[in-house]
Order: C-alpha cells, then sequence, then structure tokens
C-alpha cells in the first residue's frame, strides 16, 4: 500500500509537471505574433523577418496570401497583429471602420513582369509583342495571372493586358492563381506558357533558375502603392517589425526584390 501510495504521489507530480510543461508551450507559441502579408512578399519578406530576428533576439510568423483575402479575415477577427496589403485601398478601408492603430505607411511600390519557364515558346518582352505573335499563332494554351477579383497585381496584370490589346484575346485562356504566388506557380510549373508576376517574384533566387523575365512599364497599369498597418492588438514585438521595416536593413532587402521605396520612388 504504501509502495502504491509513494507511486500514485510519483505519478501526480509527473503529470502535473507534463500538464504545466505543455500549458508553458501553448502560451509560447500564443506569444509569437502572427503577420499577414501579401504574397508578392514571399521572399523578400522572409528575408527581412530573418534579419529581425538576428538583430532583435524576437520570433514572429508570417502568413502569406490575397490581399483581399487578409482584409476580409481581418474584418471577421482574425488575430493578426500587422498587415501588409499590396494595395493600399485595403489598409486605408480598414482604417475607415476603425480595425486599425491608424493609416499605417507605405512602404514599398511593387511592379509587375511577365515570366515564363526558360523552356517556352513565348519569347519574353516588354511590351508583350511575343504574347501578341503566339496568340496569332495560335499556340498560347493558358496564360497565368492572379485573380483580378481578389489579387491587386492579379487587377494590374488585367490592366496591363488591357493596354496591350490582349485582354479579349486572352481571357479564355487565363489560369487564375488564388493569389500572385500561386500564379507564378502556374505561369512556371508546366500549366502555361507563361503569365505576368509580381516583379519580386521573377527576381528571387528560387525562380531566377527557372524562369525568363521582363519587366512591364509602369505607365501601363495603376501604381501598387502597398501599404502596412498595425492592428489593435499589435504587441511589443509586431511594433518592433513595423519600424524594422522602415530601416536601412529591410529596406535595402526590399530594393534588391526590385521594389520601388518611400522617398526614392515618389
Amino acid at each position: 500500500m504504501c509502495t502504491a501510495r509513494v507511486l500514485m504521489k510519483q505519478w501526480g507530480f509527473r503529470l502535473a509537471f507534463f500538464t504545466l510543461m505543455l500549458g508553458c508551450s501553448h502560451i509560447a507559441l500564443a506569444d509569437v505574433p502572427v503577420v499577414a502579408a501579401a504574397s508578392d512578399l514571399q521572399f523578400a519578406l522572409k528575408e527581412v523577418a530573418q534579419s529581425f530576428r538576428r538583430d532583435s533576439g524576437r520570433d514572429l510568423k508570417i502568413s502569406f496570401g490575397s490581399s483581399g483575402t487578409f482584409a476580409t479575415q481581418i474584418r471577421n477577427g482574425a488575430p493578426f497583429q500587422m498587415y501588409l496589403s499590396a494595395d493600399e485601398d485595403y489598409v486605408e478601408k480598414l482604417h475607415a471602420d476603425g480595425l486599425t492603430r491608424d493609416s499605417g505607411a507605405l512602404y514599398a511600390i511593387g511592379r509587375i513582369a511577365l515570366v515564363t519557364p526558360i523552356n517556352s515558346p513565348l519569347q519574353v518582352d516588354s511590351e508583350l509583342k511575343g504574347v501578341a505573335a503566339l496568340l496569332k499563332q495560335g499556340k498560347l494554351r493558358h496564360f497565368a495571372i492572379a485573380n483580378p477579383e481578389h489579387a491587386p497585381y492579379g487587377r494590374r496584370a488585367e490592366e496591363a493586358l488591357q493596354h496591350a490589346g490582349l485582354w479579349d484575346a486572352l481571357k479564355p485562356k487565363l489560369v487564375l492563381g488564388e493569389n500572385v504566388s500561386q500564379a507564378a506557380q502556374f505561369a512556371l510549373g508546366g500549366s502555361a506558357e507563361g503569365g505576368i508576376v509580381a516583379l519580386s517574384l521573377a527576381k528571387s533566387p528560387q525562380m531566377a533558375t527557372l524562369s525568363r523575365y521582363a519587366v512591364i512599364p509602369a505607365e501601363w497599369h495603376t501604381p501598387l502603392r502597398q501599404r502596412m498597418v498595425l492592428l489593435k492588438n499589435a504587441g511589443e514585438t509586431t511594433q518592433a517589425f513595423y519600424s524594422y521595416m522602415q530601416q536601412p536593413t529591410a529596406r535595402e532587402v526590399m530594393r534588391r526584390y526590385g521594389f520601388l521605396l518611400p522617398g526614392e520612388a515618389e
């Protein structure tokens, strides 16, 4: 009986200890803030976050996706602490509805680019003459862009194609990505001869060995003014990252990925 009581006490202590440790682990995970970021930042922002962790010793999690989808999720109570949109209109509307701390800050102006797999028959040029030629030959089967309904880069791709007089002919051949990162996957993964995606993705080391690209003239589409904002539940780590995004280290990374920067682009 004494042995049984001792064992019960030992197991009771162990159970309490493991319960405490699990609870602490849960708290630790809960303390890591989640940042919602447009998918054109897939590579650039990961580099910035790595530098931030190294320089500050703080951790955060970044969720990449469509700017429009994130705006809807924020309205529905998603626990993001910071939002980096590819279109400042989403931030301004959230602010007008009282869902952000302030109106945020412009962090970049994005560019779009025509991309193709290296072995694609589509000739790459800034004015999309290769797209027009392949269409005329009847050899362009599929062309990828992000969904214009909720992805800013998709809307700018549509504007550029309209400017080139290609939208109506290409519309039946479009493969729509949920966001611009998925559109890039479609453009380079064998589902299409090419597509229009974010220049920041085309310039990434991960895509550079797989593709060719040409930057589309900025005059062909509405500027991609990209704005970030803190949400009302933002903690100290998120506030520090928001400030870090405006510092030289982060700006240099963004510049390297083809973004135009506030103060340099206006």
